[in-house]
């Protein structure tokens, strides 16, 4: 039901020459200019963390934008776990070039691999049987970036825009009524997924048995949760959302929900620590 990824080339080259753009203008890089502009050097890319790595092909594009004949070889593949330590790429070339591209490309991958790595650490809590969503808590201009990066942990990509589903929220509810707004929903469905977000088993109630594709429990406790769940679970896919984190996700997960959703897997996560070593 949601548009699936795809990061093109050009997509790629087009997020790079922002990026590069925004470190280099008006005049470059003023301090590689000094660095002899002969001198071929091969530099190693590292991991100083365990982590899935993400971003390898924004990397390589950030080196061969700055020069197309710099050799990024990659050791290990988007979406791999890797151990500290260990070799990722290693890139050889013109010194004062690479030196150009380096913070540039070690942005890409540390966010993306950031991404990876923490919704890899849900997935792995909650096991099979539920799935782990992103949001749309997305840092502006980066939410194709993010989302590609959630799939590579392991992760599901809830909605892009706010045309791909109908989500009915608190604040939708906040003007109509509940029933009247589902209904309505119903009406123009056109294809469309309806999710409806309940805070309580009062609103839950009212709509129960109305045809729509999802119930989204937000911000309820994990007693209030399974009984929720065990209204909804014969109609509809349910989800949880709401403060969650590493340390209430198993216990969330233990309800018996279908899917959680987490805002932080993108809109906070730690950048990996990778180095690139001369």
């Amino acid at each position: 039901f949601v548009p699936q990824i795809k990061l093109s080339k050009n997509f790629i080259r087009n997020s790079v020459k922002l990026a590069l753009n925004e470190d280099l203008y008006p005049l470059g890089d003023i301090t590689s200019n000094l660095v002899d502009n002969k001198k071929i050097i091969k530099a190693k890319l590292i991991s100083n963390q365990d982590a899935v790595i993400g971003g390898l092909l924004f990397a390589k594009h950030t080196f061969s934008l700055i020069d197309k004949n710099i050799k990024f070889i990659v050791k290990k593949k988007d979406g791999s776990f890797v151990k500290k330590k260990t070799l990722i790429a290693t890139i050889k070339g013109n010194a004062q070039n690479i030196l150009i591209a380096e913070r540039v490309a070690l942005n890409f991958l540390s966010h993306i691999s950031g991404i990876s790595t923490k919704t890899n650490k849900f997935v792995k809590l909650v096991g099979k049987k539920c799935k782990i969503c992103c949001t749309r808590k997305t840092i502006p201009n980066l939410r194709v970036i993010q989302k590609y990066a959630v799939k590579l942990g392991g992760g599901t990509n809830h909605r892009f825009n706010l045309s791909d589903e109908f989500l009915i929220k608190d604040n939708h509810l906040a003007s109509t009524n509940i029933k009247r707004l589902v209904s309505s929903a119903i009406k123009n469905k056109k294809g469309k997924r309806i999710t409806v977000e309940v805070d309580n088993l009062k609103q839950l109630k009212q709509i129960i048995g109305l045809k729509f594709d999802c119930i989204l429990f937000d911000n309820m406790s994990n007693k209030n949760l399974r009984q929720g769940i065990k209204l909804a679970k014969k109609y509809y896919e349910t989800e949880a959302s709401g403060n969650i984190n590493l340390k209430n996700v198993k216990s969330v997960a233990a309800t018996g929900v279908d899917r959680i959703s987490i805002g932080s897997i993108t809109h906070s996560v730690p950048a990996v620590d990778l180095k690139l070593e001369i």
